[in-house]
């Protein structure tokens, strides 16, 4: 597996070339011009990703990468830590929102360990793929010094690519971004308060649902991990080292790896939103591969959102993670694909198109 260096040395641009060819077939099908709206423009998008003028998403594949936060101290999370490993144990049973929306759109569900504080048990029945890849037990407390070193930093963000590319040997033409992790809105929010350079008042949500004195606490660790730790925003390893978390950090190597490889990204939500940003921050050359699946209602996701260039194609309400709302952009995705390769053109339809008019 090549590293994290070259991987970024391998993203290129959009295939303007396939993204014309896309756009002349748009205009020829027998519809009004533009009238599919979005679905036309995502469709052409995802041809200068994929340099496929009429791309095939047969393969759908979600990762989600889990991980502990030491945060979770400072009662960030009205759920217990254990929650993370118990939910990954959901996923591997079938459980989950995540593994009704991925069966439903035939997508391939891969969970990995990154970060998880105990063992995934032995015997667990699965039906998806499990990575075991341990960086270490969790974060440390990001508000007493940094959540991990640098090194682990890296380690997380090869892991990332790694999973991504043995994935991408079993096929792979759209990758969603899923995650688990009690504790990641909170890191989330000091990621993006650091990127953008807002007052973690503006990013700190209610998460999994704390209170209003859960939300003071939230803010107040945000600004303590901050200001404790001084990230450096030129440098988003340094970033992502002491105020991230482990599956965000894998996250992002798989969204670097994904674009090297000219894959479409889908982003989930807010902990995947702030997996792209660090991405983005360490090779802008990754956010015409990225496509955001939706605004999430976690407070402080629009301005993540903005900062990347991103406008959502949906706005349920959701706040779930898991990949679920990615989920739900993929068939979005998957429709304006197919609606470019496989309606009729005027002429194979018969159809008159408005220049063929003698009026």
């Amino acid at each position: 597996m090549i590293g994290i260096d070259q991987l970024i040395d391998r993203i290129g641009p959009l295939d303007i070339g396939a993204m014309d060819a896309a756009r002349r077939r748009q205009d020829t099908l027998t519809k009004p011009g533009g009238s599919l709206g979005r679905l036309e423009i995502l469709s052409i998008a995802i041809a200068g990703m994929t340099g496929q003028p009429t791309p095939k998403l047969v393969d759908k594949v979600v990762i989600i990468m889990a991980g502990d936060h030491g945060v979770v101290e400072e009662g960030v999370s009205v759920y217990p830590q254990a929650v993370t490993l118990q939910m990954l144990a959901n996923f591997c049973n079938g459980g989950a929102a995540i593994n009704v929306l991925a069966r439903q759109l035939g997508a391939r569900l891969v969970l990995v360990d990154v970060g998880i504080c105990s063992d995934v048990p032995s015997g667990v029945p699965t039906d998806v793929s499990l990575f075991v890849r341990k960086v270490a037990r969790g974060t440390g407390n990001m508000v007493r010094g940094p959540a991990m070193s640098r090194a682990q930093a890296l380690e997380a963000l090869k892991v990332g690519s790694e999973v991504f590319g043995a994935e991408l040997a079993r096929g792979l033409d759209i990758l969603a971004l899923g995650e688990m992790g009690i504790g990641n809105t909170t890191s989330s929010a000091a990621i993006a308060s650091c990127l953008t350079g807002r007052h973690p008042a503006e990013l700190v949500g209610r998460g999994t649902g704390v209170d209003g004195a859960g939300l003071r606490s939230k803010v107040e660790a945000v600004e303590r991990a901050i200001a404790v730790n001084r990230p450096d925003p030129s440098d988003p390893i340094d970033v992502l080292a002491k105020v991230g978390g482990f599956e965000i950090a894998g996250l992002a190597g798989v969204a670097l790896a994904a674009a090297a490889h000219r894959r479409p990204v889908m982003v989930d939500g807010y902990p995947s939103t702030a997996a792209a940003m660090v991405a983005a921050a360490i090779a802008p050359q990754v956010r015409p591969f990225l496509i955001a699946a939706h605004r999430s209602a976690e407070k402080g996701h629009s301005i993540m959102l903005d900062w990347l260039g991103l406008t959502p194609l949906l706005d349920l309400g959701l706040r779930l993670g898991e990949g679920s709302g990615a989920v739900l952009g993929m068939t979005l995705a998957d429709t304006a694909c197919r609606t470019l390769s496989e309606m009729a053109t005027f002429e194979e339809a018969g159809v008159s198109n408005r220049e063929d008019s003698p009026c």
